[in-house]
């Protein structure tokens, strides 16, 4: 449990920029402490986006459960939430006193840019697994739900949640 804590107390310390900028760190944690493959964390990361709530949390909760059940689950998930609360009850008191400080305002932007490299990172690893599935095993047809959702949710601004419903009963009777 310990260990479990600490591994996502260090991702919640270190990551910045929300649940898919942390998803990076998380995966090279995994791998680091040998709890799961990168086919198991594609899945992980599948799950953490389609169930309610914040993708690092659900991350966290997946991971402890799979490595130690609940208590795995509750010392993962404590682990991942416990410095961002920490560091919100510090931060907001001093970046509202100083948030016409330049120095401020720029380490706000560069923050901001490295946030952006993350959910890239993210975004890679994710294509980089689905791609390799599907050109594995012939199935174009992920391809394919891959580019309608980036076509769905750019011209038309349909809701993700019911892209990600569609996609997911597609892909059940697709690979079924």
């Amino acid at each position: 449990m310990i260990r479990l804590f600490y591994m996502f107390f260090r991702v919640g310390l270190f990551s910045y920029g929300g649940g898919l900028a942390m998803l990076p760190l998380i995966f090279q944690s995994v791998q680091d402490f040998g709890f799961m493959s990168a086919h198991a964390f594609s899945n992980l990361v599948a799950l953490s986006q389609v169930t309610p709530g914040a993708i690092a949390v659900n991350a966290a909760t997946f991971v402890g459960i799979n490595y130690a059940g609940i208590p795995g689950a509750l010392s993962a998930t404590l682990g991942v939430a416990l410095p961002s609360f920490i560091i919100m009850q510090v931060v907001i008191r001093w970046v509202d006193k100083y948030r016409d400080v330049l120095a401020v305002r720029g380490a706000m932007y560069g923050m901001r840019a490295v946030v952006i490299g993350l959910i890239a990172a993210a975004v890679v690893f994710v294509a980089q697994t689905t791609f390799t599935f599907a050109f594995k095993t012939d199935n174009i047809i992920l391809l394919v739900i891959a580019a309608a959702t980036v076509f769905a949710v750019q011209k038309f601004r349909c809701s993700p949640i019911w892209i990600t419903i569609a996609a997911g009963v597609a892909g059940a009777f697709i690979l079924h």
